[in-house]
This record gives structure tokens, sequence and C-alpha cells, in this order.
């Protein structure tokens, strides 16, 4: 067996495929077992929603302490401030990073660049 963190990275094709909530339930699953997600399109405002609350249901005593998650924004589709402001939609999301929250840490974010420190535990 090989040691370390595993790394899924998941194309646009295959979730554009999944409903929301088999979005949602793939990657719990996959966060309690100790995998970093990493979604190539990211998930909707309502479908990371939804994911933020489930989390929140299922951190027990068994260890899982919840997730990490940094997203960027489709630039081509950042509303500015003014249709913020008034509630227009939320930008797409271009990608998505996504782990245990007791292994994954993001130390910055900026333009181009998510930096993430992942322990072994």
């Amino acid at each position: 067996m090989i040691e370390g963190i595993q790394i899924d990275l998941i194309s646009d094709e295959r979730l554009a495929t999944m409903t929301s909530m088999e979005k949602i339930r793939m990657i719990l699953d996959d966060v309690r077992r100790g995998t970093i997600v990493i979604l190539e399109k990211g998930l909707a405002p309502e479908e990371q929603s939804t994911l933020i609350e489930m989390t929140m249901r299922e951190i027990l005593p068994d260890g899982f302490n919840g997730i990490e998650i940094e997203t960027y924004p489709s630039r081509a589709d950042s509303p500015g401030f003014l249709k913020r402001l008034l509630g227009k939609s939320a930008p797409e999301s271009r990608l998505t990073v996504i782990g245990p929250a007791n292994q994954l840490r993001m130390i910055k974010k900026d333009k181009d660049v998510i930096s993430a420190w992942i322990s072994t535990r």
C-alpha cells in the first residue's frame, strides 16, 4: 500500500453528469477518508452552501473535523461591486480545493495561485 495523501482532480465533465447531492456526497465521502479534492470548475454557490451545511451536521467525535475549502471565481463572470450590491448572480467557480480541516491549511491565495499546506495527520 502506498503511504501519503490522495489528491483527486475531478473534471468538469464528470461533475456535469452528477446531481448536486451526488457531487456533495462524493466530496464529503472522499474528504472523510482523508482525500484532498480539487474540482476543475468548482461548485455553484448553492452547492457550496449545502456542502458546508452538511459538513457541519457530520462533524462527530469520530475524528472528522470538517473541511477546508478555497475557491477561485471565474474572472469573466465576476460581477462588479454594484452588481453584487444589487444582488446579481454570483460568479461561477473556476477551481475549488477541498480537504479535511485537520490536514489542509490554505496558506495564501492570490490572483493565480492557491498555496496549501497538507499534513499526513
